[in-house]
C-alpha cells in the first residue's frame, strides 16, 4: 500500500470517530442542565426577552434535533453564538491561535531535547549522564505544571528586580523577562518586538515543556535500550561498524516509534491541559474560552472549545500514523 492511500484510509477512519466524539459531547452539554436557569431564577427577570433568547439558541428545540442544526451550521462555518450572543468561531478560533503557538514550540522543544537526553542516557547507561537524566525526568515529573510555572514566575521578578538595582533597564528592557502574555508587549520597532515576544513565550514555553520532555527522555531510553539489544543491532556491531554509526543509522529510527506514539497522545493533552499554564501567565488562550464556558454553563462556545481540541488530537493522531508508515513501511500493510 502507497503512504497516499494508507493516508487516506487513516482519515476516513479519524473523520466518523471525530462526529461521534461531537454527537457523544453535545449529549453531555446538554445534560449539564438550562444555561438560561439563573437567568429565569433572578428576581424581576423579563422571561419573555429570555423566551426569545432561547428560542434564538434553539435551546427550547429536543437535542437530538439541536444537534443536527448545529452540525450542518458548524459544517458550513457558523458555529452558533455564545449566551453573550458573540461569535463561537472568532472567540474559539482567536484563542486557539494563541494556545496553539504556545504548545507547538514547546512540544517540538520538548521532543528534540527528550529524544537526545533519552539516546544519550540509554547509550551511555548507569554511568553519569544516565543518573543525572533519570534524576531530572523523575524531578519534572514529581513536580505539579502549576509549581513549576509558579516558580519560573516568582525566579523571573526577582531577576527583574537585580536588573533594575543594576540599571541595566536600557540595555535589557524593563521587564527583562516577561511574566505575561505578549498582548501586553509595548514593542518599539520590529527588533524590539521580536525580543519582547520571545521574552513572553520564554516561561509558559519552559513550564509546558519540562513534564512533556521528561514523558520524552524516558521513553526514547526505554525504546532505545530495547532497540539496542535486537539482533540486528548486534550484527551490525559484530561486523565492525562505528559505534555512532549503530546508534544512529540502524538504531535510532526503529527507536522514535514508541515516541512518535507518546507525542500524538501528549499534544491534545498538552494543548488542553494548558489551562493552568495560561492562567498563571495571564494569557488568554483555550484555558480562558474553557473557564468562560463553564461558568456561563455556555454550551455553544464549549462545544466549539470541545471540537477544535478534538480535532487537534484527532490530526496528531493522524500525523502520527503517518510517521509509522514513514519509519516503518511494514505497518502500512494490512
Amino acid at each position: 500500500m502507497n503512504l497516499t492511500r494508507y493516508v487516506l484510509r487513516r482519515l476516513a477512519i479519524s473523520v466518523p470517530t471525530l462526529l461521534v466524539a461531537t454527537f457523544a459531547c453535545f449529549l453531555l452539554v446538554a445534560a449539564a442542565g438550562d444555561p438560561l436557569a439563573e437567568a429565569r431564577s433572578r428576581p424581576g427577570a423579563n422571561q419573555a426577552a429570555i423566551a426569545v433568547l432561547a428560542h434564538e439558541l434553539r435551546l427550547d428545540e429536543g437535542v437530538v434535533p439541536r444537534y443536527f442544526h448545529w452540525l450542518g451550521a458548524f459544517l458550513s462555518g457558523d458555529w452558533g453564538s455564545s449566551i453573550a450572543l458573540e461569535p463561537v468561531f472568532d472567540k474559539v478560533t482567536s484563542a486557539y491561535g494563541v494556545t496553539f503557538g504556545l504548545v507547538i514550540g514547546a512540544e517540538v522543544l520538548a521532543l528534540v531535547t527528550g529524544v537526545l537526553v533519552g539516546v544519550v542516557a540509554a547509550v551511555r547507561r548507569y554511568r553519569l549522564a544516565d543518573h543525572l537524566a533519570t534524576a531530572l525526568a523523575f524531578l519534572l515529573f514529581a513536580m505539579p505544571v502549576f509549581c513549576i510555572a509558579l516558580l519560573l514566575k516568582d525566579l523571573a521578578v526577582q531577576i527583574n528586580g537585580w536588573v533594575r538595582e543594576l540599571g541595566l533597564t536600557g540595555l535589557l528592557g524593563n521587564p527583562w523577562i516577561r511574566t505575561s502574555s505578549p498582548e501586553s508587549t509595548d514593542a518599539r520597532g520590529f527588533g524590539d518586538f521580536v525580543v519582547k515576544y520571545i521574552g513572553a513565550y520564554l516561561l509558559p514555553t519552559l513550564s509546558i515543556m519540562a513534564v512533556s520532555f521528561a514523558g520524552y527522555s524516558r521513553f526514547q531510553r526505554a525504546s532505545m535500550l530495547e532497540t539496542l539489544n535486537t539482533d540486528y543491532v548486534r550484527t551490525a556491531r559484530a561486523k565492525g561498524i562505528s559505534p555512532a554509526r549503530v546508534v544512529f543509522r540502524h538504531a535510532f529510527r526503529n527507536a522514535l516509534i514508541p515516541v512518535a506514539t507518546l507525542f500524538s497522545v501528549n499534544f491534545g493533552v498538552v494543548i488542553s491541559g494548558a489551562v493552568i499554564t495560561e492562567r498563571v501567565f495571564n494569557w488568554n488562550g483555550m484555558g480562558s474560552v474553557l473557564v468562560d464556558a463553564v461558568n456561563a454553563d455556555d454550551p455553544y462556545l464549549l462545544m466549539g472549545w470541545i471540537v477544535l481540541i478534538g480535532a487537534t488530537v484527532v490530526v496528531a493522531n493522524l500525523v502520527a500514523d503517518v510517521f509509522y508508515g514513514v519509519l516503518d513501511p511494514r505497518i502500512r500493510v494490512g
